[in-house]
Formats: structure tokens, C-alpha cells, sequence
């Protein structure tokens, strides 16, 4: 059986992950999390005043979070101790215009954010979560919202009008064949008076405040234990909030550290990571910037911190499916509840070198974490992450890894519950060790 303390961490992920429905609620959602542990925040806007040991974080545009712990030595012989992951997962947005009448049904148009699995989102409870931007005569601000009940539904075709769906899989056209069903209409109603109607009220404000939205579909079904010996967990969002709870957790948990420990958390990473909050943004440079400006290093010594500095990238890995396995690369089978896995590209489509990959090893070592080791089927093209973007951007050392994960970019991800524990683990050993990162001569 699972050991109480391993399944408690899990039921506090999938906790996270229902109350995270969205990018925008996942932010807000570490944040409660870094106010009960003492962390306070501070505004790009505004001067900053740090000190060893202080505990702080940044939020840029409503879903991207930078949190970090001051480190006891000065940052040039000290560094960064940095934790990426990201808050976005592939899925449905609402259109700017989504509200539409198609006969005597109301549709809600929506467009495909990233990569998801589109058959999953079928038949399911779906239901609208993110943020409304409003108006009250003079100021704008936003609001989040999430409607809880099952609210819109894609609904499949009758096999009986799709024969070959069994032979062929379910191909949705991403224009015509997505709009999700809402409501039925009388002769006397408008779409988009329905629709903002019900967003107004949960919003509570009127329905002519409302400017624009940035909203989501997500799964009403909540996150569960699977298994003989409950042993498995699935959810939406695993990838990549997962990451993010055990990343925050990690940092939270961190007491007194040497090295400036980093938990950063991005949007967009799912479409490519170039915006003002995404990694490949200057958000992860300006804060590390200022925290240096802020405490005793000049630009020098920003950049001497810099070269003391160690980056763990973690994002799901690909779980062995032994129903599939002409999908894997047949010496890179990882397995479900084996430990995090040490993600490797020739082609930099991972940052991990075999430097970073050693440190982590070591790391795994220290914390008595299992690891595994994944490469990509050679034939296929593989995926990447924040690590090689933001490697690059700050010229850090980073290593990619991640818990293997059966149905990435499935609307219900599943993945092993002691993996959870072991990337947790791990995670809080790096930012607990000693200041000094160690590299072999020459490099």
C-alpha cells in the first residue's frame, strides 16, 4: 500500500489542480499558499528593499509567478538556486465573440490553445473558468470566475451517422465541429445577451461592464485515486501544475538556504513561451536582475551570480504505454512510479547536458529518489519545454525532468503517486544544499 504521508501529498496536487481550473486561478491559488507561509509580494511598479533570508514573489499579467527566498550568502558566491514549471495546459478558449445561435441551439465558439488531445474533451462535464476584464465607469480591473456546474458540452456524433469513428478515431474539424453546445433558444432571445448575462451574475457586476475575457474550458470531474492499491492518480492539468505544486512545495519548505532558491512559474509555455509572461519573456530576467540590484551585487556581480547558478526545468515526461510500444524508443521505456526522469535531446529540444544530467543524478542520490532516463523515439518529433529557452536566455546550466505521465495533453492525464513524492523530495534537497554547485575543470 501507499504509505499515508506519500497519498496525503497526492490528494494536496489533485486539491491544487481542482482549484486551479484555470492559469489565472493556479496563480492565485500558490499565491493564498506563499501569504500562509510568510511570503510577501512586491510590484514591478515599485522599488525593492530585500534582505537575507526575506521571502517574497512577483505576479506579471495574472498567471505568471516568480516567488524566491533570499539565500544567507551574498548572491555572487551563493547564486541561484531556480525551479521552472509551467501554469498553462493545452485545451479551449472562448473566442472574443463566442455566444452564437446555430438553429434553435446556442453555441459558444471556442479556438484551440496549444496541443491538446481534441477527442478527450467529448462527452465530458465541461464547464468555463478565467478572468473577466470590467469596467466601472473610471478603472478597469479583473476578475476571476468559474462556473462550477457543467455549463457547455461537446457532444459526439451517433455512430450511426460515423461509422468508421471505431476504424478511423474521431476527427473534429477545428472551425465547424468544436463550437460547444450551450442552450436551447426561444424566438425572442440574443445569444450574446444569454451568455452575458449568466457571466454577469457570476461576476456580480452588470453585463455592460464587461469588457473582454480570457476563458477556458475545463473538466467539472474532480482529480482521483486509481488502481488495486490506489496507486495511481488521474486529473486534468497534471501537465503541467503537477510541476508547479511540487515546485512551490519545495520552496515553501525551504528553511534558511544558502543559494537565493527560485520558484518560477510561466504561462504560454504550451504555445511557445513568447510573450511578456512566458519564459522566453524578459519576466525571469528582470527579477532575478532587481534581487540582485536589490541586495549587494552590481552588474558584474548579477552576472558572476548568474555563473554560480543551477536550473531544474521540470515538466511531464512520457510514461511507457504497453499498449503502444512502437511509440518509444525501445532503451528509454520509463515507467510509472520509478522516479522523475532525466529528460535528454541531442537537439537541445531539452536543455540537459551531461554535466546537469550528473548534477541531477547526484542530487537523486542524496535524496534516496529512484531516476530514470528518457530520449525520444528517434523517428518522431519530440517536444520541449521552458528549459532550453530560458537556459539560454540566462546562460544557466539547466537539466530537464519530469514525472512520467500516461495521456499527456489528454483532458484526464494520469500518472504514479509515488513519483509525486520522490520529484518533491528531490526538489527540496536542491534548494537545501550547500551554496557551492560544483562543476568538473574546464567547464
Amino acid at each position: 500500500m501507499i504509505p499515508p504521508e506519500i497519498a496525503r501529498h497526492a490528494q494536496e496536487l489533485l486539491d491544487f489542480i481542482d482549484a486551479s481550473p484555470s492559469p489565472w486561478h493556479a496563480v492565485v491559488t500558490m499565491e493564498k499558499r506563499l501569504h500562509e507561509n510568510g511570503f510577501t509580494r512586491l510590484e514591478e511598479s515599485q522599488a525593492w528593499h530585500l534582505q537575507p533570508q526575506g521571502k517574497h514573489y512577483v505576479i506579471r499579467g495574472g498567471s505568471s509567478l516568480i516567488a524566491f527566498v533570499v539565500g544567507s550568502k551574498p548572491l555572487t558566491e551563493g547564486g541561484f538556486r531556480i525551479v521552472g514549471a509551467h501554469t498553462d495546459s493545452p485545451g479551449l478558449r472562448l473566442k472574443p465573440t463566442a455566444p452564437h445561435q446555430t438553429e434553435t441551439m446556442m453555441r459558444l465558439a471556442v479556438e484551440v490553445y496549444g496541443g491538446p488531445i481534441l477527442a478527450t474533451f467529448s462527452d465530458r462535464d465541461l464547464s468555463l473558468a478565467g478572468r473577466i476584464c470590467v469596467t466601472n465607469g473610471s478603472t478597469l480591473h479583473s476578475r476571476l470566475i468559474q462556473f462550477e456546474q457543467p455549463l457547455v458540452r461537446l457532444a459526439n456524433l451517433a455512430i450511426h451517422m460515423n461509422r468508421s469513428v471505431n476504424e478511423d478515431g474521431l476527427k473534429l474539424n477545428k472551425q465547424n465541429e468544436l463550437p460547444l453546445l450551450f442552450s436551447g433558444l426561444d424566438e425572442t432571445e440574443l445569444p450574446d445577451q444569454k451568455f452575458l448575462g449568466l457571466v454577469a451574475e457570476k461576476a456580480e457586476c452588470a453585463p455592460g461592464d464587461i469588457l473582454s475575457w480570457d476563458l477556458n474550458v475545463y473538466d467539472t470531474q474532480k482529480g482521483c485515486f486509481w488502481g488495486p492499491e490506489l496507486e495511481f492518480i488521474s486529473d486534468s492539468q497534471l501537465d503541467n501544475l503537477s510541476s508547479c505544486y511540487a515546485g512551490m512545495t519545495a520552496l515553501l519548505e525551504s528553511a534558511s538556504p544558502e543559494s537565493t532558491c527560485v520558484g518560477a512559474f510561466f504561462d504560454h509555455e504550451e504555445i511557445g513561451s513568447e510573450s511578456n509572461r512566458g519564459a522566453m519573456g524578459s519576466f525571469i530576467s528582470d527579477v532575478l536582475e532587481r534581487v540582485a540590484y536589490a541586495g549587494d551585487a552590481d552588474a558584474p556581480g548579477y552576472k558572476q551570480a548568474l555563473s554560480r547558478s543551477f536550473m531544474i526545468s521540470t515538466d511531464a515526461a512520457h510514461a511507457y504505454h504497453p499498449n503502444f510500444p512502437n511509440a518509444y524508443e525501445p532503451l528509454h521505456r520509463i515507467a510509472v512510479n520509478r522516479g522523475p526522469a532525466i529528460k535528454v535531446n541531442a537537439n537541445q529540444r531539452y536543455a540537459t547536458d551531461s554535466l546537469t544530467e550528473a548534477k541531477f543524478i547526484e542530487l537523486c542520490r542524496q535524496a534516496d529518489v529512484p531516476y530514470q532516463k528518457y530520449a525520444h523515439r528517434t523517428d518522431l518529433a519530440c517536444g520541449s519545454t521552458i528549459g532550453p529557452m530560458t537556459a539560454a536566455r540566462l546562460g544557466i546550466p539547466t537539466v530537464d525532468v519530469g514525472c512520467p505521465l500516461w495521456a499527456m495533453h489528454s483532458i484526464r492525464e494520469s500518472a504514479g503517486v509515488l513519483d509525486q513524492a520522490h520529484l518533491l523530495r528531490v526538489l527540496k534537497k536542491f534548494f537545501a544544499e550547500p551554496a557551492q554547485i560544483r562543476h568538473h575543470s574546464g567547464d
